[in-house]
Order: structure tokens, then sequence, then C-alpha cells
């Protein structure tokens, strides 16, 4: 979250961000509220010593019609200063409100653009895998193989959930658990994390208001399920001032993913693409501000890393303006070649939110022992996604004879099995 100050102190750069983005935002509001705040902030104050000076001089006042006169003025201070505080607590709360709506500041690398196709290709590593015959897409993979059914997952929930079966749902389990090794080894610390939030931490997380149509509800209670491991990550020390030399703080976690996914609505609706319920490994960091944009290439690099490990071919994309996400200042894309679909699959969006997560939630540390709190970065990126990730494998390494090769960094989480075959019996 922006504070008010900020948007006061950067109206000009507040505006010209939101409009590069295509959003809109209630800037003037804020402004309007701000201002009406701060002048009853000072009347309130003002009122406030008025009280406590009548205060001491009805202590001090010994002539009894003098002091029913300085009462009734007390009481008389004190109504309208009753007045005041209830305005000033609406025009807080509204001023609130409408700073929830305010989407992040853009980083002056961020290109402009308006939407996914002005997004800049920062590079393309490895070459397509060649075959002596036409690929096929992952869902005729995976039919033949027994080991994908869309119509059963559809006829038990209805479309974009699905069920995997033998070697694939093997293979899908052993990926995830690949990734997670890998991030742990590289000194990331394993959580286990709810599934289900309360509204209040997706207002924190940023999750809310923009993302609200996207967002599975419990019916009954004040719960959300969880649309990313980042939405409890932002929340973990959420009202907490963490202490003197604890950033870097380097968090991974795997999580099942809930999204409506109305915003994609008519896209991408065959096989695993694009999905209400998807697996994902989630990295996640808290730290010093300086060290905001080493934390976010080192992130990126992390996700390029799995895609070589797998050798599968990527590329990194930089998002321009209008396809950055609302929490992110920097942004980037990893995705991998799929060859059956023909498209380039994102698997992993790395961003940098500088300070706005940790406004939002209140997370504060202290640089030092005695040192004033400040706001840490937050940072967020796939390590990776599961569904996409799935897709690429059994497209890229798909075989004449209709099997899958398992990428060789997973023989050891397949149980040795290097081959996908069709289940028997």
């Amino acid at each position: 979250m922006l504070s008010a100050q900020f948007i006061r102190e950067n109206a000009d750069r507040v505006r010209s961000d939101v409009a590069a983005r295509g959003a809109d935002a209630p800037i003037d509001d804020i402004l309007t509220l701000d201002e009406r705040r701060r002048t009853l902030i000072g009347e309130v104050e003002g009122l406030r010593a008025e009280r406590n000076t009548a205060s001491k001089a009805i202590g001090q006042t010994q002539d009894a019609e003098e002091r029913t006169q300085r009462i009734e003025a007390a009481r008389a201070v004190g109504e309208r200063l009753d007045g005041l505080e209830d305005q000033l607590r609406e025009t807080e709360a509204a001023l609130q409100e409408a700073l929830y709506e305010v989407p992040n500041i853009l980083d002056p690398e961020t290109p402009p653009g308006a939407d996914e196709s002005e997004n800049v290709t920062v590079r393309t590593v490895g070459e397509p895998a060649t075959f002596d015959f036409e690929p096929r897409p992952h869902w005729e993979v995976g039919e033949a193989l027994d080991g994908i059914d869309l119509a059963r997952g559809a006829k038990m929930s209805g479309s974009r959930f699905f069920v995997l079966r033998g070697g694939i749902a093997r293979l899908h389990r052993a990926m995830i658990q690949w990734m997670i090794d890998c991030h742990v080894a590289d000194g990331y610390v394993e959580h286990y994390l709810p599934y289900m939030l309360t509204e209040e931490s997706f207002f924190a997380s940023g999750h809310l208001p923009d993302f609200r149509e996207n967002l599975y509800q419990d019916a009954e209670q004040d719960y959300l399920f969880v649309p990313t491991a980042e939405a409890p990550f932002a929340n973990l020390y959420r009202d907490e001032i963490l202490s003197p030399d604890s950033l870097p703080q380097r968090l991974v976690a795997h999580t099942p993913c809930f999204r409506r996914e109305k915003m994609s609505a008519g896209r991408d609706t065959r096989g695993l693409k694009r999905l209400h319920q998807f697996e994902k490994v989630e990295m996640f960091v808290f730290c010093e501000p300086e060290e905001s944009e080493r934390e976010l290439q080192a992130m990126v690099e992390r996700a390029c890393g799995l895609a070589e490990a797998l050798e599968i071919r990527y590329r990194v994309l930089q998002l321009c303006a209008g396809d950055i996400g609302f929490k992110a200042s920097k942004a980037y894309d990893v995705e991998l070649w799929s060859p059956g679909v023909e498209e380039w699959l994102e698997v992993s969006s790395v961003s940098d939110t500088l300070d706005f997560q940790a406004r939002r939630a209140n997370v504060r540390y202290r640089p030092e022992a005695d040192a004033r709190p400040r706001f840490p970065h937050l940072l967020n990126g796939s390590g990776l996604g599961a569904p996409r990730a799935l897709i690429s494998i059994i497209e890229n390494y798909q075989q004449a004879d209709g099997s899958v090769a398992v990428p060789a960094v997973l023989h050891p989480y397949m149980g040795g099995a290097k081959v996908i075959e069709p289940e028997t019996g």
C-alpha cells in the first residue's frame, strides 16, 4: 500500500503510473480525504489541549458558581471533541479504503506497454526439442497413456478440473518434490501454510480488493482459499517487528492454488493450461530495501535454473506496465516452450513489491537494536508452477511410441523410472 503522505508528495508520479497500467485509482479522493484528515487531527488535538486545560482549571477553582461554569464549558468542549473524533474515524476509514485501491508504483525500469504483447524478451535459452514425428499436445499424450483424464475431472467438478493417474501423477509429484528440494538445498526454509485465509489477510497481502472476483470463498465463514502461497507468506509476520540481523529471509512452500479464472474466460480452455485448482511451489523473500533488486534477480535466476535442469528451452520476459500485477513494481516471467501446443507457457512470475505489501501487513524490522523500525521489501516468485511445467515436460519429452521420457534430474524421484508408458491392468 502506498501511504497517503507518499501520494500527497508524489501525486503526479502516482497518477502517471496508474495511467501507464491502464488502471483507475481514486487519487483525487485520497488527496481530499487526506487534507480533511489532517485538518481534523489539528482540530482534535486543539480541543484535547483545551479540555485538559479546562480540567486543570476546574480542579483549581474554589468558587462553586465559577466551578459550575467551568464544568459546563468543559462539557461543551467534550461534546465538540466527540463529534470531531467521530468525523476523524470516518475520514480515516474512508481514506484507508481508498488507499487499498491504489496499485504499487512502477520501477523506472519497467517498460511501457498496454498489454502482454508488449512485454520485453530479456533472453531466450536453449534450442527447441526436435522430433521425427508430429508432436502432440499434452492432453492427447496424457490420454493415450491413461494418465490425464479431463472428462472425469469435468464430470466431478466441471470444466477446468482434471484427474492425473499412474506415471503422470507420479511425475507431477516427483517434479514438485524435486523443486522443493532444490530450493531447500540453496537455503530456502520450507513452510507448510494454511490453504484458507481471512479477508483481513487478503487485504494485507494486496489480493483484495483487486483480485476478489478470482477468489473462492467459504459460504458460511470468513475464509477465502489461497490463489498462491504468496498470500499466507505476506501475512506470516503481520503486525510484527522483526529483530536485527533477521533479514534476509528466503522461504519456500508448496500449496494447492484455487482461482476462479474469471479474467481468462474463454482462453486456454483445453488441457491443463488454466485451471481452478492446481499446485505451485512458491519462493518468498523478506529483505532490506537496499537488497531488493539483487534478491529479485537471484529469484529469476533460480526459476531459470530449474528450467535449465529440466533441459527445456525457456525465455525470460520483463513485464510491461500494462501487464504487471497490482502489487508489483517490477516483474519478470519465465516461460517454457511447449511444442505440442506450440506456445510459450509461463511457469514462473517473479515480482518485487518493494514495501507495498509490508505496509499493508504492517511488517517491520529493526536494522539495529535501538533503531527505528523500517518496512522491509517483500518479493515473490513461482519456483515453479506445476501444471504448466508438467505440460512442457510431457510435450518436450514425448516419444514416437506414445511414451514420455523422464528428465534425468527426476529419475531419483521416480524410483529410477526413466520412461512413462501406458498403465496396464
